[in-house]
């Protein structure tokens, strides 16, 4: 059976809240929630993650296709709205159930800022 945007938007949110509690068990914070949609303000689809002391933008990709440079640039600009220290993608790895066995996607810029705990301009 084809999957129809309404199965589509369960699947992501199915998705979304599997990788919250999952990351509120392992790292031990009840923070860590599923975020509620905010529009042209989204600010990425998990919250309460902190780094360094500062807010880690996460976004969850459930799809068939893969779209780094699409799915990045939106985690670009969800990072900015919510004035974290970097943004990263998660995206389902399918033919994997583990939730720990997910991609974990970011651009060097984000690598790096997590490592200093602090955003850098041009190297």
């Amino acid at each position: 059976m084809a999957r129809t945007n309404r199965s589509a938007r369960q699947a992501g949110a199915r998705f979304e809240r599997q990788i919250a509690d999952w990351l509120a068990k392992v790292l031990d914070d009840d923070r860590i929630d599923r975020r509620v949609k905010t529009g042209a303000k989204d600010r990425g689809d998990i919250g309460g993650v902190r780094i360094h002391g500062q807010r880690l933008m996460l976004e969850a990709k459930n799809t068939a296709r893969t779209d780094l440079a699409g799915w990045m640039a939106g985690a670009e600009t969800q990072r900015g709205n919510d004035d974290a220290l970097a943004g990263v993608v998660i995206s389902k790895r399918h033919g994997k159930g583990d939730i720990a066995e997910q991609w974990v996607h970011m651009t060097m810029r984000e690598f790096v800022a997590l490592l200093l705990g602090h955003r850098i301009e041009e190297a």
